[in-house]
């Protein structure tokens, strides 16, 4: 996961709408179950997928009142603390 992809998503959904982020979700889903798929395109589909999922979490804080740079830091320590 990258911090600043995340931030970057958040950002498009405070100014378009989280919708667009779910159906991109759903798009990229469905695309790893297509055949053929190689291992590489594998992993570059579920860092998206991964960063799309953070963005989705993190702007969840954000209307719940979290300011933004606390909820992305608070979701990186948890990413970071479920890694160790």
């Amino acid at each position: 996961m990258r911090l600043p992809l995340i931030k970057h998503i958040v950002e498009f959904v405070d100014t378009h709408d989280e919708d667009w982020v779910v159906e991109t979700i759903e798009l990229l889903e469905h695309t790893a179950e297509a055949p053929g798929i190689k291992d590489e395109e594998m992993e570059v589909l579920g860092e998206l997928l991964s960063n799309l999922y953070g963005a989705l979490e993190v702007s969840k804080e954000v209307k719940a009142g979290t300011p933004k740079k606390e909820a992305l830091n608070g979701f990186m320590k948890r990413v970071m603390g479920s890694i160790e």
